[in-house]
């Protein structure tokens, strides 16, 4: 099998990427490497350097590929409300420009990698893909949009679509920016930094973490499984933990008490989010194989970024 991963130097991408090799998959990679880095990829993944809405890159990229995984994008919600057009140019242009690409070319099946931010505040929990999205930052936005232009395009030019929208997902060689970090990494590096753990809101508010390889089962997957085609799916563990819950299993992990702050002057988001995964299950024989104590204790031992930190 021949894939094109776009982002594929990024946290997800370079998991997927390295993953399909150890499959023999030929693998190519396009990513800008503003926050995806090249030495996470191994030997034999065939690097591009590049912009996703350069349409005659893609042409040539997409030369022989059977399955296109589309995962670049620009991440950050706080980000997105402060430069909405940039995230509107990736993460919608960049998604037009591809499946534009995907069609004159005749590639077979696209997987998006959309997002849990997708559902908002919703009334009931756990949430399922028939719920009404309700997008709250721009980031969201631009999710919903790329599903839209995603299933949209795909029935009109006659290849197949799979969007997964999902969750919390965290492991090794994840970034951990100085601001707006993902939950898990930065509460591991501060706990063992001995640096106070600051938790917006109350840190009751819930959220469903899944662990990166557990995800990267659910890409391979949505790449062949066919009764997917068509369908937006979860792809969470199931497990509804909140954040006072998720620094105390960390603090355990590494083996330090955390030293908690919590900022009530700032939400903590929405107040729950964790997802159903009963059609993930049904159309990708999903299941997750990781539960947190173990992705916990993986990413502590298998991140540098966990084992190279300052003496107290």
């Amino acid at each position: 099998m021949h894939a094109l991963i776009t982002g594929g130097a990024g946290f997800l991408g370079s998991h997927l990427a390295n993953r399909l090799r150890e499959r023999q998959w030929s693998v190519r990679v396009l990513d800008d490497l503003s926050s995806g880095r090249s030495d996470h990829l191994v030997a034999g993944v065939d690097l591009h350097r590049g912009d996703v809405n350069d349409l005659p890159l893609l042409w040539s990229l997409l030369q022989g590929v059977d399955v296109v995984f589309h995962l670049a994008a620009l991440v950050s919600l706080p980000a997105s409300a402060h430069h909405p057009r940039a995230c509107n140019t990736v993460n919608v242009g960049g998604t037009v420009t591809l499946l534009e690409a995907c069609r004159d070319v005749g590639v077979r099946r696209i997987v998006l990698a959309s997002s849990a931010t997708v559902y908002g505040a919703q009334s009931r929990q756990p949430v399922h893909e028939g719920m009404p999205p309700m997008p709250l930052v721009p980031y969201a936005v631009s999710k919903v949009a790329a599903e839209a232009y995603l299933f949209n395009l795909a029935r009109i030019n006659g290849f197949e679509a799979v969007a997964l929208r999902i969750f919390n997902a965290y492991g090794p060689r994840q970034a951990i920016p100085h601001a707006h970090a993902p939950v898990i990494p930065r509460v591991m590096q501060d706990i063992l930094n001995h640096r106070t753990v600051v938790v917006f809101g109350d840190g009751g508010q819930t959220r469903d973490f899944v662990y990166v390889d557990d995800v990267v089962d659910a890409l391979v997957a949505a790449a062949a499984a066919p009764e997917a085609n068509q369908q937006v799916i979860n792809i969470g563990s199931g497990i509804e933990l909140s954040i006072n819950d998720v620094v105390a299993r960390v603090g355990g992990t590494v083996g330090h008490s955390p030293n908690v702050m919590h900022n009530l002057q700032v939400q903590g988001g929405v107040t729950r989010l964790v997802a159903d995964i009963s059609r993930a299950r049904s159309l990708l024989e999903f299941e997750p194989k990781v539960d947190l104590p173990t992705g916990l204790r993986r990413l502590h031992d298998l991140d540098p970024a966990f084992t190279e930190v300052r003496a107290p």
